[in-house]
């Protein structure tokens, strides 16, 4: 059984930092690419940053210089740190797995302006 479970969501003013992580389980992490994915009220899920196996990234262009994607294999983790947070990064984060239908339940993050 796969789980991802997310956590680090939180209440943070304009300019302020947050780190997201999320553990894995049910899959061998290792060896997928592992991504975060947001939504916000009445838009479109959309991509915010992806690590393959082999630490290459990508990243939306809004969140380009001010979130990192990272992972540890040995603890199975992904993480986001998010740097420098606006208020149109609120939204549920959810941690993915790429190229599948898993999913974890989402974190909130909220940037008050």
């Amino acid at each position: 059984q796969v789980q991802l479970v997310e956590s680090g969501g939180g209440l943070v003013q304009a300019g302020g930092s947050l780190t997201l992580s999320c553990a894995a389980s049910g899959i061998i992490f290792s060896r997928n690419t592992m991504d975060w994915y947001r939504q916000a009220p009445g838009k479109q899920r959309e991509l915010v940053a992806l690590i393959t196996p082999g630490i290459s990234t990508t990243y939306a262009d809004s969140v380009k210089g001010r979130f990192t994607i990272s992972r540890d294999n040995a603890k199975n983790t992904v993480y986001l740190q998010m740097n420098s947070l606006k208020p149109e990064d609120t939204a549920v984060y959810l941690c993915h797995v790429f190229s599948t239908n898993y999913w974890g339940q989402g974190t909130q993050v909220t940037v008050s302006s």
